[in-house]
């Protein structure tokens, strides 16, 4: 059987998917969940990574892990060490961890890293740069005014779309060959907000409107949904994201295929926008 957490997500639902697809024993856990949730068959258990011992029901026979941390557990200290001795004790061997490509540059601690290296389990870790569902903030806008507003207008970012997250996940589950390896996710070619507003508006079929923010206006709006130090990365990320713009190959190597397009992504998307 495999665990995944954050099971509701952008990333959680397609790997749920995913695994049943290929098969799997799936055990679906969000700290909100309902039936309809998840797809037909697939054990769903409420748990937050933040009281471990609510996920000893969810992990009892479990062979692997997918562990996906938010960012309000980053951002309260949250620590997966005992997470990792409750997912242990219950049989996992191998656990995923969704991390981020900022650790790899210094910009993010690698502190859920470091603990899952430390926890005696099998592991895989995976580091996405610039999530192309991160385009989500801009929905409301984008449906009452046909406008987004972001900052770094022109700074461009290869955003990977969630679903080959999921893919990539699902076969480091899957395969004990991926043990011990770091894979950076990143999409096919860097595109900036400006860029990213336009692909909505192709996907819409109308054109969509760019206003840059200066970086203070950006934070005032991010802090209400982050905390504030998560903002304060982010925004250090976007503004200077040096080697975080470099295309990975790591997606096309591990799924056999190139990897999706922020303009793939906002096509299949486009409902959240009209």
């Amino acid at each position: 059987m495999i665990v995944v957490t954050g099971a509701t997500g952008n990333v959680g639902r397609p790997l749920v998917q995913s695994l049943v697809e290929a098969g799997e024993e799936v055990t679906a856990v969000s700290r909100r969940i309902a039936a309809q949730d998840v797809p037909a068959g697939v054990r769903h258990q409420q748990a937050d990574l933040a009281d471990p011992a609510g996920l000893k029901a969810a992990v009892d026979g479990a062979t692997a892990l997918f562990l996906l941390t938010s960012g309000d557990f980053a951002g309260t200290g949250g620590s997966l060490d005992t997470v990792l001795e409750v997912a242990r004790a219950g049989g996992v061997r191998r656990v995923v961890l969704l991390s981020s490509q900022g650790v790899s540059t210094g910009h993010h601690p690698p502190v859920f890293e470091d603990a899952v290296k430390r926890s005696g389990l099998e592991w895989t870790l995976l580091r996405p740069g610039n999530f192309a569902s991160n385009a989500f903030q801009w929905a409301e806008t984008v449906r009452t005014q046909r406008a987004i507003a972001a900052p770094f207008g022109d700074v461009g970012l290869p955003a990977v779309h969630p679903a080959d997250i999921a893919e990539v996940a699902a076969v480091a589950l899957r395969d004990a060959r991926h043990a011990g390896h770091s894979y950076a996710l990143t999409g096919p070619a860097p595109i900036t907000p400006r860029q990213q507003a336009a692909a909505i508006g192709e996907a819409l079929g109308e054109p969509v409107r760019f206003v840059e923010q200066t970086r203070a206006e950006a934070k005032a709006q991010m802090i209400r949904y982050m905390p504030e130090p998560v903002v304060d990365s982010t925004l250090d990320i976007l503004g200077t994201p040096g080697s975080l713009q470099q295309v990975s190959p790591d997606v096309e190597r591990l799924l056999g295929r190139p990897a999706r397009t922020f303009a793939e992504w906002a096509a299949s998307n486009n409902a959240a926008f009209e």
